[in-house]
């Protein structure tokens, strides 16, 4: 009964989605509704040809690694698709004749920047944490995923989530905010997939065996529960047409700013910073074979951070139509969110008490711990940027650039890698990566390609604030704006140059991953069973 209302449910969409198709009222959505009806109908084959098969049990005694191996995979590929494009766009800003005119405008860098940076954070970072979440909540509460085939659902739900958004990129169709956000429809969608991943995560800690949620279960928690939070409110809109992808904000002016930096700033706290330490409070002491340096202290971090980050979001608008007491206790809070931050990245290196020498021959721990350094660097970095003499320095600057992907590409670039070494060979019940060797040029290739980037934004940032405000002795300026994007020529090559060496390292982990499956020894031990809890 259950497979004929899936092919009725199928039949309709691919038949609502034809008929929108041709009704479209321009070429986003259009090819959206394409890609939903050929979708839905190969969905509709599949699940024809499954009808009537026999209905083989659960083995309830076993972990549910099927979706955690396919977010795995999707992790590195999406990874190294986003890491091209942020190869190409930091090429096309050093050299602009690279934004070819037979694109006609869609390989150009107004279209490929959002494309770039919602690959690397929600393709990429988004899969990372799909698999750690589905990985670690299983093995922490000694349960098999709730929810079945529920699961599976979350993961190709989300995969065709950022299909929509990117090619909606790609063709110009987005809601115009400073966060470039996809289409209505696709935001429609993106809820109804995030609400059952918080059903499977949440359903699985309910039916627990161990009696304990650990910490890094309350930091995944809270990553999805705060993210939904500000999903539906950012993007609260009115579609202009069923048939079209235009919509208009419920929010406009000061609100709206407000409001994206509301959402801005706490996507970077919740989805790039909570999520990713809940990574960092399992993989890190099962990498180490250490516990937790100290379990008391994490619980301070997780409170204190969850509390304190979602005010810091004003610090983004100094100087601008926000009231000043808006921006300051932005400012202030961003300012004593160094504290516990710094408690975290302690208790992450400190984890590694008693266990330094490890460093020397793991090059997996010390990529996981390089992206605790680059996490304490990143958390006192920003909150010096956000105290307001400071700001009316860098904003506006590449200094700005260089903040972000020195914590986005050292924290969590270099700690999804770790977890990517770490779980293939346990997902594909292999004895160990295919070669430790290219595990460490990827490692120094990565660390390389961000002291790179980050250093040559930080320079070109600061030296473009000052001309800026430079003026002569009758308070003229003395800088046009051609003269500071000529001055950053050589440190936008450096910058090239530095991802270049980033997405190589990239890779060479694909490779390594690839040959670890297939290659690698396989284990001979049996695959892991629901008990005990990890």
């Amino acid at each position: 009964m259950l497979d004929y209302v899936k092919l009725l449910i199928l039949g309709l969409v691919a038949l609502c989605a034809a008929i929108a198709a041709s009704y479209a009222r321009d070429m986003v959505y259009m090819v959206h509704m394409i890609l939903v009806m050929v979708t839905a109908a190969g969905l509709f084959i599949w699940q024809l040809r499954r009808t009537g098969e026999p209905v083989v049990p659960v083995p309830t005694h076993e972990y549910m690694d099927g979706p955690v191996r396919a977010a795995a995979i999707a992790t590195a590929f999406w990874g190294c698709v986003g890491f091209l494009v942020g190869v190409v766009i930091a090429f096309q800003l050093a050299f602009p004749q690279l934004n070819f005119e037979w694109t006609q405008g869609y390989g150009n860098f107004g279209r490929l920047r959002p494309l770039h940076t919602s690959a690397v954070i929600f393709a990429f970072g988004g899969n990372a944490l799909l698999a750690a979440s589905f990985y670690i909540v299983q093995r922490t509460s000694a349960a098999r995923m709730w929810g079945g085939g529920l699961t599976w659902f979350v993961f190709w739900g989300y995969q065709f989530f950022i299909v929509l958004a990117a090619t909606g990129y790609v063709l110009g169709g987005t809601q115009g905010l400073e966060y470039a956000e996809p289409e209505w429809y696709v935001d429609l969608w993106l809820t109804i997939v995030w609400v059952a991943f918080l059903a499977v995560f949440l359903g699985t800690l309910l039916k627990r065996k161990e009696p304990h949620i650990y910490v890094a279960n309350w930091f995944l928690l809270s990553f999805i529960v705060t993210v939904a939070m500000l999903h539906v409110v950012n993007n609260l809109a009115v579609p202009v047409s069923i048939f079209g992808s235009r919509s208009v904000s419920v929010m406009s002016g000061v609100q709206s700013a407000m409001t994206q930096w509301w959402y801005g700033h706490n996507a970077v706290g919740f989805f790039l910073t909570a999520g990713f330490l809940g990574m960092m409070y399992y993989f890190i002491p099962k990498q180490a074979e250490r516990p937790v340096y100290s379990y008391k202290l994490s619980i301070i971090h997780f409170w204190a951070l969850i509390f304190l980050y979602i005010w810091a979001g004003p610090h983004h608008l100094h100087y601008t139509a926000l009231p000043d007491w808006a921006s300051t206790l932005g400012m202030v809070f961003s300012v004593v969110l160094w504290m516990p931050s710094w408690g975290g990245m302690i208790n992450g290196l400190m984890t590694l008490s008693g266990a330094w020498d490890k460093l020397r021959t793991d090059p997996i721990l010390r990529m996981m711990v390089t992206s605790v350094a680059f996490y304490g660097m990143s958390t006192f970095e920003g909150p010096m940027m956000s105290i307001r003499a400071v700001n009316s320095l860098s904003h506006y600057t590449d200094w700005t650039i260089g903040h972000v992907h020195s914590g986005a590409l050292g924290w969590n670039g270099m700690i999804t890698f770790g977890m990517l070494y770490y779980l293939f060979p346990k997902l594909w019940n292999r004895e160990r990566l295919y070669s430790l060797r290219l595990v460490s040029w990827h490692y120094w290739l990565a660390t390389i390609g961000i002291v790179l980037y980050a250093a040559s934004m930080w320079v070109t940032g600061i030296m473009e604030g000052l001309m800026w405000r430079e003026v002569d002795a009758q308070g003229f300026l003395v800088n046009s704006f051609a003269d500071t994007v000529e001055a950053k020529f050589p440190m936008y090559v450096v910058r090239g140059l530095g991802g270049t060496l980033f997405l190589t390292g990239a890779l060479i982990m694909v490779y390594n991953l690839w040959m670890t499956v297939t290659r690698g020894p396989a284990k001979a031990a049996a695959p892991a069973a629901a008990a005990p809890a990890e």
